[in-house]
């Protein structure tokens, strides 16, 4: 049975459409972005942000230079905060030409990396990118708790975030359908930093947005961290 994602192909970023800006607000929108900008000369001149090491902050034109050379982390804590702050809601934004995709929509395509025969998988073969990978997509293909799974390869299910102030796109590893009917988005992640935090909480976003719109079913997602992590997620989820 073929695994049918909600997929999001365009500028929507997310896959959801964010209003900020309430109907009580006076003013044009050129008015609030003049707002804005005295708000970020004043973040900037504040005490609030910590530079190190502290002789920097000491120093004036060391200071402008260090802020100088972060402001995109400084543009990226500015706009997530007036983003979760001040949304009036959320809104899904469908590809008008393919709203909904299926693995069943993936054509023939060639790889020279290492790959396996699947049973409960839609595509009738596994592309690794490693050896975890390999493990994972063996767990997947034989665990109780799972209906059907695809890698997401291919398949052009990614979902927009924004870091450091650069949209960029994320391409989540396994897609997963269970026998209590919802869908789980598997994320494999050796190593965690600042950008995958980011990106998890655009991914939480999304499923929220699609659980909330209700067409597209139940979805949930996590993260493993260890190639063992697989028993404890599906054991959690069967709960």
């Amino acid at each position: 049975m073929p695994i049918t994602p909600p997929s999001y192909t365009n500028t929507a970023a997310t896959a959801i459409s964010i209003a900020c800006r309430r109907p009580t607000w006076p003013g044009s929108r050129e008015e609030l972005l003049g707002q804005l900008v005295h708000l970020v000369e004043q973040f900037i001149r504040s005490d609030r942000i910590i530079i190190k090491p502290a002789s920097f902050a000491e120093d004036d034109l060391r200071r402008r230079l260090i802020i100088t050379l972060n402001m995109t982390k400084i543009v990226q804590h500015i706009w997530e905060a007036i983003r979760y702050d001040n949304a009036e809601r959320r809104e899904l934004v469908l590809d008008q030409d393919r709203p909904v995709r299926t693995t069943g929509d993936l054509g023939t395509w060639y790889t020279a990396k290492p790959c396996e025969y699947t049973k409960r998988s839609h595509i009738n073969f596994c592309v690794y990118d490693s050896t975890w990978e390999a493990t994972e997509a063996f767990q997947l293909d034989h665990h109780p708790a799972v209906v059907a799974w695809a890698k997401n390869e291919h398949l052009g299910f990614n979902i927009y975030y924004v870091y450091r102030g650069v949209v960029r796109r994320y391409y989540p590893d396994f897609i997963i359908r269970l026998t209590n009917g919802e869908h789980l988005i598997l994320e494999t992640k050796g190593r965690d930093d600042d950008q995958n935090k980011t990106k998890r909480a655009f991914l939480n976003e999304w499923v929220e947005a699609v659980n909330e719109d209700g067409r597209f079913g139940r979805w949930r997602w996590a993260v493993s961290f260890q190639p063992g992590d697989i028993v404890d997620i599906m054991a959690r989820i069967e709960q």
